[in-house]
């Protein structure tokens, strides 16, 4: 798709010279823009369910803006991928597996771009792009509508307060239906949305969109849909778009005082008014634009990238806080200044780590400041202090670097020892630190080994950079079972892991059955006086603790909390610390079935303790004790991870699959239909989800599909709780037994 495929394709010279412009223009700016004032900087992320577009989607933007000069398809038939699947596995299978950062220019305006992935089993990586971005656009497909993972993203953007567009894409698909997603976005996220945007047919008979703001119609013609036609709108849709420019009024009027005016005055409301409007209250997260279009079949890109410079924020219209920590006292809020001037200190966020071909790479989020290259940056955690030898900006796998970053840039560093999270600085006497992003546990385990023993270093580096990199991705040695264990957030995070570490570091592993991270909780409060006496020459240990181990709220069942309510001196303040750490030590592996304790609240209420005996140790001890005693005299259960669970497939199917559901202990939470197909909504215990897949596929002629995410942990059934207690307790006696022997 360059210059020379447009003009022999008979593309007008006026689309392959506006087309030129856009690359020339983009290559005028692609030094780092620091005389850009803040008003043209935008940070934007693209997120949706699996399969809506995302990636595509992107791979217009930058066609569009010039940034690239061919388009390829996920998974197209040149073997080329899209730009930002840079990696092999990523091109294979179609998905989206790292959440990739780009930059380009659209109308003089810097744009930031992250493309996130779709599967929930990657959500951390959409958590710690929505953590640093300030807009995003929630891409819906015409199809699916709100699917199960639009609802884990949409949860997040609420986390991070982030504002977003809502762009429904794939009106060419067979089935396609905006305003059913429309209704959706209103009913199941419950945003205040309405369309700024409507189709102009859709399926086969889309041809463009109405701008109801406007009041035009554009069609996007030209191969690649680069020329822009405005037009009068058809006179069939005469009538429905003044009803739906109507219902963008009404809505906007509900939570914006100047349009609620001149609503109930019935003034006429201006072009200005509406756009002014529309951005105001999508900035406050009270209105939700709605746009329309196919990225595919190149129609309604140029608008969408027009609306993210006018509806979404810039880096100054929102707050970002750091924390002042200072001893002995309560950590304090400061509002970091985004003035792109450079007179305040840097301060920036970095919000993931990546293995490069040049050592570990940082991106990082500048909030605060200016950051040059040379200069001296420390690490608000660690105090380290580390010099900048390179500053580079990314575009997908490229790196182009950089002398300087202002506030609101995203950037990398080379050679920065960090976690994901950490706050730079360039002033440490500031004891400045952001807030760090939320990290889901991991719900599924396996057993890993490498099927070389001469492999073992190749793993243990492999092993090592994947931990550092994702934060949902946990390693372990188990050795109860002597096994190694990986945990992460479903099946298909571990195999990709697992491809990963044969085709990057030589080493093929062979994957074990999958584990579920149960957990072990108390059903009713149990009291505990435990007394820690210890006499055998020397110094003694004596600590002795009194109170109550409570179960938390069902809503609190993943949480573990200590207590102290302790009054005067029988258990001295130095000692508290001690009894939590004996506490949390012993929550690490519950005696029921091996399994973490959570939803539990240890109340320490008094104790004892002794002048020259007692020490941190004791105490320590004391409370250990004290848990065992209660899990002999108390009554626990197990829970399990409830995953909430989507399938789709044609309607001959139906009694089939919710028979199927119920036969893994699914609870249906729901049906819906729509022209042959039906969407089926169950909460089912993971433990019973293994081997799903191959099953609807095989009971729907490879025509259903399933997505499942995360809901919460409830209690197991009492057969899968007495099969677990028991197959611990066997593997606890085979431990014994071989000690026993080693002994002998």
């Amino acid at each position: 798709m360059t210059i020379s495929n447009l003009i022999r394709s008979r593309c007008s010279l006026a689309a392959a010279k506006t087309f030129l412009e856009n690359v020339k223009s983009f290559s005028s700016h692609a030094t780092f823009a620091e005389h850009k004032p803040l008003e043209k900087i935008r940070n934007i992320g693209i997120s949706a369910h699996i399969d809506s577009g995302k990636t595509t989607l992107t791979e217009r933007i930058l066609f569009y803006t010039g940034r690239i000069k061919e388009m390829h398809e996920v998974k197209g038939k040149d073997n080329v991928g899209a730009t930002m699947d840079s990696m092999e596995l990523e091109r294979q299978r179609g998905i989206t597996i790292q959440s990739a950062a780009t930059y380009t220019i659209w109308k003089d305006h810097n744009i930031n771009i992250i493309d996130t992935p779709g599967h929930v089993d990657f959500t951390v990586e959409v958590e710690r792009a929505l953590r640093v971005l300030d807009g995003a656009i929630l891409v819906l497909c015409s199809v699916g509508g709100v699917q199960s993972q639009t609802l884990t993203v949409n949860r997040q953007m609420k986390r991070y307060n982030v504002p977003c567009l809502g762009f429904i894409n794939k009106l060419d698909r067979s089935g396609a239906n905006p305003y059913r997603v429309l209704g959706q976005m209103r009913s199941k996220l419950n945003h205040n949305a309405a369309f700024v945007q409507l189709p102009i047919g859709v399926e086969s008979n889309c041809k463009g969109v109405i701008d109801l703001v406007k009041q035009k119609a554009l069609y996007f013609e030209e191969p690649y849909g680069l020329k822009i036609r405005e037009d009068e709108i058809p006179a069939d849709m005469r009538t429905e778009s003044a009803e739906r420019r109507q219902e963008l009024i009404e809505h906007l009027s509900n939570v914006d005082e100047r349009i609620g005016e001149l609503f109930l005055e019935e003034r006429e409301a201006t072009v200005e008014d509406i756009m002014g409007a529309i951005r105001r209250s999508t900035l406050k997260r009270t209105f939700t634009p709605v746009l329309v279009g196919t990225a595919l079949k190149n129609k309604g890109v140029q608008p969408l990238l027009d609306a993210v410079l006018n509806y979404l924020p810039h880096p100054g219209e929102v707050e970002n806080i750091a924390l002042v920590e200072k001893k002995e006292q309560e950590a304090q809020k400061v509002i970091l200044n985004p003035a792109r001037d450079g007179k305040e200190p840097f301060v920036g966020l970095a919000f993931k780590l990546e293995a490069g071909r040049f050592g570990q790479l940082t991106y990082l989020r500048c909030y605060q400041g200016v950051l040059r290259k040379g200069d001296n940056i420390y690490n608000s955690r660690s105090g380290k202090k580390i010099r900048l030898a390179r500053l580079v900006r990314l575009h997908s796998n490229q790196m182009e670097d950089v002398n300087e970053v202002y506030a609101g840039d995203i950037f990398a560093l080379f050679g920065v020892d960090c976690a994901s999270g950490d706050t730079f600085v360039t002033n440490p006497k500031l004891e400045l630190s952001m807030e760090s992003i939320f990290v889901p546990d991991p719900v599924v385990s396996m057993a890993i080994k490498p099927n070389n023993s001469k492999d073992r270093d190749n793993f243990a580096k492999a092993i090592a950079r994947f931990t550092k990199e994702d934060p949902t991705f946990h390693f372990e040695y188990d050795p109860d079972i002597k096994e190694t264990l990986v945990s992460g957030m479903g099946e298909l995070h571990l195999e990709i892991y697992a491809q990963r570490m044969e085709r990057e570091y030589n080493c093929p592993v062979t994957l074990g059955k999958p584990k579920v991270a149960f957990r072990e909780t108390l059903i009713a409060p149990c009291e505990f006086d435990y007394l820690h006496k210890k006499q055998s020459g020397g110094q003694g240990q004596f600590g002795r603790v009194t109170g109550v181990l409570e179960p938390l709220p069902p809503h609190q069942n993943t949480l573990v909390e200590f207590v102290d309510e302790t009054m005067g001196t029988n258990v001295p303040k130095q000692f508290i610390p001690g009894i939590e750490k004996g506490f949390r030590q012993m929550a690490e592996k519950g005696l029921l079935s091996g399994h973490k304790l959570s939803g539990i609240k240890f109340r320490l209420q008094d104790g004892a303790h002794h002048i020259v005996d007692s020490s941190e140790l004791a105490f320590m001890l004391a409370a250990q004790g004290a848990l065992k005693s209660v899990f002999e005299n108390g009554s626990w259960q197990i829970l399990e991870p409830v995953m909430m669970v989507e399938v789709t497939a044609p309607e001959e199917f139906q009694g089939t699959v919710i028979g199927q559901l119920n036969k893994r202990h699914g609870i249906i939470t729901g049906t819906e239909g729509a022209e042959g197909w039906f969407t089926v909504y169950a909460e089912v215990p993971l433990n019973d989800m293994f081997g799903y897949a191959g099953e609807l596929r095989s009971s729907t002629q490879g025509k259903g599909e399933f997505s499942m995410e995360y809901s919460r942990y409830s209690p197991c059934m009492p057969e899968v709780q007495e099969k677990l207690v028991h197959d611990y307790q066997v593997s606890q006696g085979l431990a014994v037994d071989k000690k026993q022997k080693k002994k002998n």
